[in-house]
């Protein structure tokens, strides 16, 4: 099932906006750092809602370990710009993957051509070390967990 544990992660480059600013964010950039990818079906849909936030509560938990969140959607930035701000604004960026490519790249596309919500965590070398794809999506990884496998490295729930 697509790219996983022990793979190189896939290089993209999306448009994104991040803290006031709206630029273009290369995975590639990250390197040195451990990158999560972050992939959620839809700005202000509940779960994703609840997702984000509370990534964005405990983003310093990532941050200590060195860590970058990357959170990608189908929406375009004007979008993610708007839900960023509505929920008081969050400490990553968000990026557009408004063709799915990206989503192509990383298995992510599901039933009706719409995001699984998964999750990826990338090595500073650009090496996948956990990889998790939802079935349904109706609940998302916890920052415990995530936090977990930035600290210990390959493994696959």
């Amino acid at each position: 099932m697509g790219v996983g544990v022990g793979d190189v992660a896939p290089d993209f480059t999306l448009a994104g906006y991040s803290l006031g600013e709206k630029r273009n964010f290369t995975l590639s950039e990250f390197r040195g750092s451990t990158v999560v990818l972050v992939f959620y079906p839809a700005d202000y849909s509940p779960v994703c809602t609840v997702q984000l936030n509370s990534y964005n509560d405990d983003l310093n938990q990532f941050v200590e370990l060195g860590s970058t969140l990357l959170a990608i959607s189908p929406q375009g930035v004007e979008q993610h710009e708007a839900f960023s701000q509505s929920q008081g604004g969050f400490g990553f960026p968000m990026l557009a993957d408004t063709d799915k490519e990206v989503g192509e790249l990383y298995e992510i596309i599901g039933m009706l051509g719409l995001y699984r919500r998964s999750i990826f965590v990338i090595d500073p070398e650009g090496v996948i070390t956990y990889a998790h794809r939802a079935v349904a999506g109706v609940t998302y990884r916890p920052v415990d967990e995530l936090v977990e496998a930035v600290r210990s490295g390959p493994r696959q729930p």
